[in-house]
């Protein structure tokens, strides 16, 4: 679903809903948030990247109520990194078609009568101010609901419909974030949002790829490099999604990025990476790099062949977007450019993650407050990124590995 769809139905459907299902709340619902929890909801509907950021917060609730007693809900298009990682079982995700406005609100309808037949006693709200979630919560029939309550001001209405009501902290990592939001719902909601909790120390789990799903991934770049033998492997990530374009770095600097690799490096191949509709795009950025050893890899694999994929190489430079945390479940170094958000609150976690982001006055200009709207028309944050300094980063990468026989 596109992004301004997705702004347009909470804003104009999300608020009547909130205020209606609120006043219920006041009128006639006498639940205080203190029943027993014996299963849980986890919301997050959009960004796979994040659902990968998500990945202790679940390991928390399965520790809890056991993986058998834990449901996520999300649209239909991010269900892949889900049974990527394997902590949910795939009965219990309830995905939501995306085929339209109509056949979105429909299946959100069906979800939340699957949901209610499965008595959930739970709910983690992980979609920060968006109002349909807090709406979705409540119509769940869950006892306990715990998300982001804007207080005095901070952040968009979205109702009084959560029984746990925290604070955001935008000074929090999203992924400890996450993690106290899971704790939260086991405490008394009269002490929220005051909550000390322990919310680090947990590492993502790393992907793992089968013997046949590396023969596969090898047959495919064999396929796209005919009569060469591919070594080493930088992969350039050349575009974010359709969420927010502002935090693209311009396909012309990836273009030069991968020219200035392929001749400081003759032993590496650069391979460009992409989503299905981006093909074409990536296709013709690597005919202008007019290169033998440069390859499109974009809309080749699934998303499971593209984690062997980046099993298999070196480096992955890329903007601000769900590939940097695909990334961060294998051995690969990531490069992840920042603009008009923060690495503090979304950057990968973890030694092989490098970030470049060049703090402007104007960044983040986005941010869970805002909706993550921003008034800038010209992305300054990600064109003072220069290929050279970027060059200069992978550059020690490929160093460092070179040296270390990685």
């Amino acid at each position: 679903m596109k992004a301004a769809t997705i702004r347009f139905v909470d804003a104009w459907v999300g608020v009547p809903a909130c205020a209606v299902m609120t006043l219920w709340r006041w009128l006639f619902d006498r639940r205080d948030g203190r029943g027993p929890v014996r299963r849980v909801l986890f919301l997050k509907l959009v960004e796979q990247g994040a659902t990968v950021l998500a990945c202790p917060a679940l390991r928390r609730a399965v520790e809890r109520v056991g993986a058998e007693n834990v449901f996520f809900l999300v649209l239909a298009e991010n269900r892949p990194i889900l049974d990527l990682v394997g902590l949910v079982p795939p009965e219990n995700i309830v995905a939501v078609p995306t085929g339209g406005l109509w056949t979105t609100i429909t299946g959100l309808l069906a979800a939340v009568r699957r949901l209610r037949r499965e008595r959930i006693d739970g709910v983690f709200d992980f979609e920060f101010f968006a109002r349909a979630p807090a709406v979705i919560s409540y119509l769940t029939g869950a006892g306990r609901r715990v998300g982001y309550h804007r207080f005095h001001g901070d952040g968009p209405w979205r109702g009084d419909l959560l029984t746990h009501r925290l604070v955001y902290n935008p000074h929090m990592h999203t992924q400890p974030a996450m993690v106290a939001m899971v704790e939260a719902l086991w405490q008394d909601p009269a002490g929220l949002p005051a909550l000390d909790v322990p919310t680090g120390g947990e590492a993502l789990a790393q992907f793992v790829p089968s013997a046949a799903e590396v023969e596969r991934v090898a047959a495919t770049i064999h396929r796209e490099t005919p009569g060469r033998d591919v070594g080493r492997l930088v992969l350039l990530n050349a575009n974010a999604s359709d969420l927010l374009p502002l935090r693209r770095w311009e396909s012309d600097r990836y273009l030069a990025l991968a020219r200035r690799l392929l001749g400081d490096f003759p032993d590496i191949h650069v391979a460009f990476t992409g989503a299905p509709s981006e093909r074409p795009a990536v296709d013709a950025l690597v005919a202008a790099v007019a290169d033998p050893r440069c390859f499109s890899m974009a809309g080749r694999t699934t998303l499971r062949e593209l984690m062997v994929l980046y099993c298999r190489a070196d480096v992955l430079v890329t903007n601000d977007s769900g590939p940097a945390h695909f990334a961060a479940l294998t051995p690969i170094e990531v490069v992840t450019l920042f603009g008009p958000e923060t690495p503090r609150l979304f950057g990968v976690l973890g030694p092989r993650s490098h970030v470049i982001w060049k703090q402007l006055p104007c960044s983040p200009c986005v941010s869970a407050y805002n909706g993550r709207l921003s008034p800038c028309r010209d992305n300054l944050c990600m064109q003072a990124i220069g290929v050279e300094e970027v060059l200069g980063v992978v550059r020690g990468i490929l160093e460092r590995r070179g040296r270390s026989g990685v």
